[in-house]
């Protein structure tokens, strides 16, 4: 057989920071049903008549706030992961990029990886917490595009390896960043906010409460790692949208109220991002940073997204291969 295909798929990004591409990347992100599960006949009026004439120009000076010489924070640190990877791999695979949305797109790579030969392709996705709108929207439209494919076999030869949400390897990584985060600041701050994205809570309980129980697997294991007291830590949820109840408490919310409380010192770690972008370098290091010390903060620590962290390339190289021993 030839050699495998290993698609290291994040979320995707506009491919450059200005309002028609920020607008071209939030229309096909808002239309995806995963996403925003409204009635088209509803949702679509409002999307395309009012929020994607609002939105992009806002959207893309943030962009422009963070882009990098090389290109945006995520696309960028999306090729070292899967350059290390392909390192870590060697002969044993073919590495590339794919984004939900966005250009190389999934769709494209996994036919393009389909048509080629007799290859078995297998994704990796930048997550480790299921929801439809991060795991599930990228193994959803992989299904789709395989059982659709003309290339023979398509639907049997598309793998999958996920990340556990207390994988040791995702475990190590974050820790490693947050002690290097705590010792470039000058030691542990009092309190550590475990941010994750959010999402609505009817989604989560349409999903039976997975996103939430694999948020709470990341807190405690790293937490454990560390050797946090859970006493000086908050769980929280970041980057709401709309006018819907989504979990809480609210990452905002949560450093306006520490330093009511007496906490002077906090550090924010991401776990849910793997890579950097807009939710962790600007939501976070700007307007979180800003809403904390507004509130009488003194002592801000942003932990980076584990990135390509040696340790997490070893994690995805091990669900790599074992979901090729599993095959064989």
């Amino acid at each position: 057989m030839d050699r495998p295909l290993a698609l290291v798929v994040n979320l995707g990004t506009p491919e450059r920071p200005d309002a028609d591409a920020v607008r071209r990347f939030l229309a096909e992100f808002l239309s995806d049903p995963d996403v925003v599960d409204y009635p088209r006949w509803f949702w679509q009026p409002l999307l395309r008549g009012v929020i994607l004439r609002r939105r992009p120009a806002r959207v893309a000076e943030l962009y422009r706030m963070i882009w990098t010489p090389e290109g945006s924070p995520l696309a960028v640190e999306t090729r070292r992961v899967a350059a290390a990877l392909a390192a870590r791999l060697g002969a044993a695979a073919e590495v590339r990029v794919a984004y939900r949305y966005g250009q190389p797109s999934l769709a494209a790579e996994l036919e393009r990886g389909l048509a080629e030969g007799e290859r078995e392709v297998v994704l990796l996705p930048l997550y480790a917490h299921r929801t439809s709108s991060a795991t599930g929207t990228i193994l959803r439209l992989a299904a789709q595009q395989a059982a659709a494919s003309a290339a023979p076999r398509a639907p049997e030869r598309v793998r999958r390896a996920l990340l556990a949400p207390d994988d040791p390897g995702l475990v190590e990584a974050q820790a490693a960043r947050c002690e290097a985060a705590f010792a470039a600041a000058g030691g542990r701050p009092g309190h550590l906010l475990v941010s994750f994205h959010g999402i609505p809570e009817r989604y989560d309980r349409r999903e039976k409460g997975c996103y939430q129980a694999d948020c709470r697997r990341t807190h405690a294991a790293l937490l454990a790692r560390l050797g946090w007291d859970p006493a000086r830590a908050t769980l929280a949820y970041q980057s709401r949208f709309g006018p819907e109840r989504w979990l809480g408490p609210a990452t905002a919310a949560t450093l306006e109220a520490l330093p009511r409380r007496g906490e002077r010192g906090v550090a924010v770690v991401t776990p849910g991002f793997l890579t950097e972008g807009l939710e962790t370098i600007e939501e976070i290091g700007g307007q979180g940073a800003e809403l904390f010390r507004h509130a009488g903060g003194e002592q801000f620590v942003r932990v980076p997204a584990v990135s390509d962290h040696p340790a997490l390339i070893e994690a995805l190289a091990a669900r790599f291969e074992q979901t090729r021993a599993a095959r064989a």
